[in-house]
């Protein structure tokens, strides 16, 4: 027998011990018909069974995330019944130490992807029959109401099934951790380490899905009040009596995604009572049917949600992705004529702005307790905008996990299109809660006879012309990441763009402000900053790119942006010289 005849029969013995224990029809039935293929000599099936059965879906601060399918490296039920037995273990000895006779509490969300009603039901009936008091949330919801509803409930575990803004083949299972189970800083917020390796060895201490139960009845649905309770809360961030415009026409879409009703209610609540939701998107729908990836950042995404703003003579175009956990913007450029998305970092630095003047109108300048933040790889206005009003800022790791975690955090936000305006409501980002405070600082500039660009540019006067750009690397070899990082470290640039690197910081070593991870940042002679680093939940090399022009003055503003484009397209073709691409 040949080593590939030896690996075909293991893979269809591992594949037909998986379908006998597979308990739903569908994807045993899906392992079946992958079987017959292969012992006939299909490769693609073959193929198909070597990625669902040659590694175990690993469970990380993300949680887990892949594509719906059997075997152990993908979605399924199986896979979610192991991952809430050990998320069971974890919560009862995490709540065992820490409040011995106390009985843990957990709740369960979920979005309309394809089973993540199913993964919720089985993980929550897993939960009960642990002996966790669980809660199911009412039905498919956003991301952030089951982030709200860790806290609002006192809970000391949730999670979310969703996968986000992958593509519609995908599912995952998110975690949080909160009263008992995690430090003050962390409840309400998404895992970090060390909770994901003790989560991660319970899972693998499962074994056999013979010994998990799974319980008939027990756990509690909620009943729409929570909804209520996050949708009030979330209106009442708005502040009519500092800023009091309201007039403006709104086009939402949430992506055929679940935060539709949501945001459409809270921003009526709000105030906000001109809002034309995109048709074809407004209904969630696991299939996406008309974007090709349900991202908002993704060329195309926004293209329907564009035409309706054009039909509606839209003031702004407000996008989340399928969770609601991020919020897109776009709006007609007034140098231009056309409409485009604001980039995550003009979007971060406009609300970082607007939330130093509500709580200049809120308190007067008598305090400037608490601190603004944003990741590694966002854009630094936001520390000026923050050092210019007396705040203190900080920068975290890549994703809200760290974000969140900032102590006395007043306002924070990533690149990526994720905000958390209101920490006290939802510890983690929200594309609802930020609508709202984004639909009122475009409303305020309109009333002033402004748009959101010219409020970016006043900035740009006062704190610098910052423009970024980005730059990802998808592969289909995991691989092929650490040769990319490897082949910098070994022979560093010596200059982007035509200024010299003046410093190599290596993030994998770590300092005292950040823990280590894998990525390096560069910053050149003229203060340009590039930051390359592996994606923590897709096959991709992403690299972020940041160069900074003084401007003195608004004239001097269309030659800035221009030299900033050059340099940062010179940095782009510098970037993919020392990748080797």
């Amino acid at each position: 027998m040949t080593s590939s005849d030896a690996e075909l029969a293991r893979l269809l013995s591992d594949a037909r011990a998986w379908a006998t224990q597979d308990p739903d029809p569908a994807t045993a039935a899906t392992l079946t018909e992958l079987i017959r293929l292969a012992e006939d000599g299909a490769a693609s099936a073959h193929q198909e069974l070597a990625d669902s059965f040659s590694g175990t879906l690993q469970f990380g601060t993300a949680g887990l995330r892949a594509a719906l399918g059997p075997g152990p490296n993908r979605m399924n039920r199986m896979v979610v019944r192991r991952a809430a037995a050990g998320f069971s273990a974890f919560l009862t000895d995490k709540v065992a130490h820490a409040a011995p006779g106390t009985r843990p509490r957990a709740v369960v969300g979920y979005d309309a992807r394809h089973n993540s009603d199913i993964f919720a039901e089985e993980t929550a009936a897993i939960l009960v029959a642990a002996g966790i008091d669980t809660f199911l949330m009412p039905s498919a919801l956003p991301t952030p109401l089951l982030a709200y509803a860790v806290r609002a409930l006192e809970c000391d575990g949730g999670v979310m099934v969703t996968a986000s803004h992958n593509p519609p083949q995908d599912n995952g299972y998110k975690v949080y951790l909160g009263r008992h189970a995690v430090e003050e800083s962390g409840r309400g917020a998404q895992i970090v380490a060390p909770y994901d390796a003790l989560i991660a060895a319970q899972i693998d201490a499962v074994g056999g899905l013979s010994g998990v139960a799974l319980a008939t009845a027990g756990w509690t649905v909620l009943d729409h009040s929570i909804v209520a309770g996050y949708e009030a809360a979330a209106a009442a961030l708005a502040m009519p009596a500092a800023f009091p415009a309201r007039d403006l026409n709104i086009v939402l879409t949430p992506m055929h995604g679940v935060g539709g009703k949501t945001a459409v209610a809270v921003l009526h609540a709000a105030g906000f009572a001109n809002v034309t939701v995109v048709s074809e998107q407004a209904e969630p729908d696991p299939d996406f049917p008309t974007v090709n990836f349900p991202n908002p950042e993704e060329p195309g995404a926004l293209d329907l949600a564009l035409e309706t703003a054009a039909r509606e003579d839209a003031d702004i175009v407000i996008a989340n992705d399928p969770d609601a956990d991020r919020a897109a913007v776009a709006a007609k450029d007034p140098d231009t004529g056309s409409w485009r998305m604001l980039r995550g970092d003009e979007v971060g630095a406009l609300l970082g702005a607007h939330i130093v003047a509500r709580l200049a109108a809120a308190g007067g300048t008598e305090t400037t307790a608490g601190v603004f933040a944003n990741s590694i790889v966002s854009s630094r206005l936001l520390a000026r905008i923050a050092a210019a009003s007396g705040y203190a800022h900080e920068e975290t790791l890549t994703g809200f996990k760290w974000i969140a975690r900032v102590p006395g955090l007043l306002y924070g936000y990533e690149e990526a299109l994720g905000y958390c305006v209101a920490p006290a409501l939802v510890r983690d980002k929200d594309g609802i809660s930020a609508a709202v405070l984004i639909a009122e600082f475009a409303a305020a500039a309109k009333a002033q006879g402004k748009t959101i660009f010219d409020t970016l540019d006043e900035l740009y006067l006062v704190h610098g012309l910052h423009a970024s750009d980005q730059l990802s690397i998808r592969v289909a070899d995991l691989g092929l990441l650490d040769a990319m990082m490897n082949r910098l470290r070994v022979s560093p640039p010596e200059s982007f763009g035509g200024s010299a690197v003046e410093s190599i910081t290596d993030l994998a070593d770590g300092s005292d402000q950040l823990p280590p991870t894998d990525g390096l940042l560069y910053l050149t002679k003229d203060l340009s900053r590039i930051i390359i680093r592996p994606s923590g939940t897709e096959p991709k090399l992403k690299c972020y790119l940041e160069v900074i022009r003084n401007v003195g003055s608004a004239a001097e503003l269309p030659a800035a942006r221009h030299e900033a484009r050059a340099a940062l397209d010179g940095v782009l073709a510098d970037v993919r010289e020392a990748l080797g691409l």
